[in-house]
């Protein structure tokens, strides 16, 4: 994601002393018993809500580790904060690869970033895998053969809102409120490729910036365009603000948010959990504060996970459950890699994950990838939350139609 304004670089160099990593575990010299594995995440800055996901992924590193380790080495996770600054997360991926000397750069997050230091990974080759962004231009098999997404695009995800709309409010009006940087921008045109000629039923669209102060005056726009139906796009801090303001007009549409807005800790209910009664979603993973998964096997497996090894004030935030399945399937790749800890056979391994199922994933997502297809999940089940639980409807969605229909 791109944010506005940057901080100098001195200000960014500090490593995050996260899981059994510290500034001195990062200075050790590399040993052959060990797998190093680099990361860079906003743990400061407007969208540090992210930064829970490299704090799970470093505490399931722990847990990899109290329990031995990957084939007999140990994972020594270096995480570095950006303050989601694409050329900080440049330098400071230079400085992973080039000091640290780490074997691949794991789950960093932002498109920008990680766009930004793409051509020095794929250059140096050195896999760039299960990237924290749902844009396309981050799973290129061909174009850049060491860089790999992990979660569903974006702009299918778009489509999927788009192709809901036509089949249940075919000729109902439309308003957007979007984030204005990569990913809201990916989010509205994959709405937009879907609903084809029915864009015409959008009356207003407004973009927002991540620290905008204007979304009382936004909403109030949006609901005096008469429309029926609101699509936000954005972050969850800002999707409880908007749905808590639409309530206080007295506004009442049918509400879509995008899948990392749709958390009923972090969204849901900060907005009020009545206030949210309706709302539409798409979503992969199971949200870890919905009590439909309380006797989850795997969600056990989480909570028991977040109590030993993540001791935050939270356990119900889906960051971090994303961070969790995300650490999951790179420990599996590393797995299959056997002895063989070569770049080459890291990304080959990374490129042959079949029909693998994601312990905190939604029943019947799987995640699977070929030398010619990168993104490991495609899949997405549209969801809408009661009041208290998301209820899925309809099947998975693997894929969605990239033009509406003229109506």
């Amino acid at each position: 994601m791109r944010v506005i304004g940057r901080m100098l670089f001195v200000s960014m160099i500090a490593i995050a002393s996260l899981g059994a990593m510290s500034q001195q575990h990062a200075e050790q010299p590399a040993s052959g018993d060990e797998i190093r594995i680099g990361n860079v995440m906003p743990y400061s800055g407007p969208l540090s809500e992210f930064g829970a996901i490299g704090q799970a992924e470093a505490a399931y590193f722990d847990m990899i580790n109290a329990r031995g380790g990957i084939n007999g080495r140990k994972i020594r996770f270096i995480t570095r904060d950006d303050n989601s600054d694409p050329a900080t997360a440049l330098e400071l991926t230079r400085n992973l690869v080039e000091k640290d000397d780490v074997h691949l750069m794991f789950g960093s997050f932002g498109t920008p970033g990680n766009i930004a230091t793409r051509w020095y990974l794929n250059e140096k080759r050195i896999p760039q895998l299960f990237v924290a962004s749902g844009d396309e231009e981050l799973s290129q098999a061909k174009a850049f053969p060491w860089t790999m997404g992990w979660q569903p695009s974006f702009r299918s995800e778009g489509r999927i809102y788009a192709n809901y709309i036509q089949a249940y409010y075919p000729k109902k009006k439309i308003v957007v409120l979007w984030q204005n940087d990569q990913f809201g921008r990916m989010l509205y045109r994959g709405i937009q490729e879907g609903l084809g000629d029915l864009n015409r039923l959008v009356l207003v669209d407004i973009a927002f910036d991540i620290a905008d102060e204007h979304l009382e005056g936004h909403v109030s726009i949006l609901k005096r365009a008469g429309a029926d139906i609101f699509v936000f796009l954005g972050v969850p801090s800002t999707a409880s603000k908007v749905i808590k303001l639409a309530a206080s007009l007295k506004w009442r549409p049918v509400i879509i948010v995008n899948d990392a807005s749709a958390s009923i800790a972090n969204a849901m209910a900060p907005a009020g959990l009545e206030n949210s009664s309706g709302v539409i979603s798409a979503a992969f993973l199971k949200d870890p504060s919905d009590p439909a998964w309380k006797n989850d096997p795997a969600m056990k497996d989480w909570f028991a996970f977040m109590d030993k090894y993540h001791h935050v004030e939270s356990t119900n935030n889906s960051a971090a459950v994303y961070g969790y399945g995300a650490a999951e399937a790179l420990t599996q790749v590393l797995k299959q890699c056997g002895d063989d800890l070569s770049r080459e056979n890291i990304m080959r391994q990374a490129a042959s994950l079949r029909d693998q199922q994601p312990s905190v994933a939604l029943p019947n997502i799987r995640m699977s990838t070929s030398p010619n297809s990168y993104l490991p999940i495609k899949q997405m089940r549209l969801v809408q939350f009661d009041g208290r639980s998301w209820q899925p409807f309809g099947d998975v969605i693997e894929t969605a139609f990239t033009e509406g229909a003229a109506r």
